[in-house]
């Protein structure tokens, strides 16, 4: 059974920073898409960063958001620097196998973790 489980998620103050994990299991994803999606209360969910066959950005997070992965342990990170309030979201993890033709899209996923969430105070 395929899991994705995020953590790190918290309370910052606003220009903090955290560091969110996605640790996945019942198979390895070394060469898989894989993306962070966010959620607030009342919207719809988001692209946030993407790795597939590059790295790919929320024009709202770039420059301060930077996805990346460790193939040996299986995971998938989102460092977040300069965090803001609008920031504040439930982040959710997404993989899927091989590459995919719309990385920003949540439809190209067809795995998600429980989510994790980040509130940034003002």
């Amino acid at each position: 059974q395929i899991q994705l489980v995020e953590s790190g998620g918290g309370l910052v103050q606003a220009g903090g920073s955290l560091r969110l994990s996605c640790a996945a299991s019942g198979r390895t994803f070394n060469n898989d898409a894989m993306a962070w999606f966010r959620q607030a209360p009342g919207k719809e969910r988001e692209f946030v960063a993407a790795l597939s066959r590059s790295e790919y950005y929320a024009d709202s997070v770039k420059g301060r958001f930077t996805i990346s992965r460790d193939n040996a342990k299986n995971t998938v990170y989102l460092q977040m620097n300069s965090l803001k309030p609008e920031d504040t979201a439930v982040y959710y993890c997404a993989a899927q196998t091989g590459l995919v033709l719309l990385p920003r899209s949540p439809s190209s996923y067809g795995y998600w973790g429980q989510g994790t969430q980040v509130t940034v105070s003002s």
